[in-house]
């Protein structure tokens, strides 16, 4: 996992969209945003499992949203005030354009 100010940067402006009702989490929530055309961003944690990650990418794929992996289920669920997410869809173009941008500086 990435560390660093960008690290904490990406997980504030998760909080500061889900504060904002602009976040949609777990499963069902993340797969009801990319097929009613609401997600402008899916991020799923590093360790959610292969069979979630692979379900995603190619969802994401065939309605064109971008899809990234960060963080682990548990930083998360803590950046939303949960014990564990696997998969949030940001719903909010500027929140998605910046947690983007602070992932690409980050690599």
């Amino acid at each position: 996992m990435r560390n660093g100010p960008n690290k904490d940067r990406v997980l504030s402006l998760v909080g500061l969209a889900l504060r904002s009702r602009n976040v949609a989490s777990g499963g069902f929530a993340t797969e009801e945003a990319v097929r009613r055309g609401k997600a402008r961003l899916v991020i799923l944690a590093e360790d959610a499992s292969d069979n979630t990650k692979k379900k995603f990418s190619n969802m994401c794929g065939s309605h064109r949203v971008p899809c990234v992996l960060y963080g682990t289920k548990e930083t998360l669920g803590h950046a939303m005030g949960q014990e564990e997410r696997s998969c949030l869809a940001v719903t909010d173009r500027g929140f998605a354009d910046s947690i983007r941008k602070r992932l690409e500086d980050s690599e």
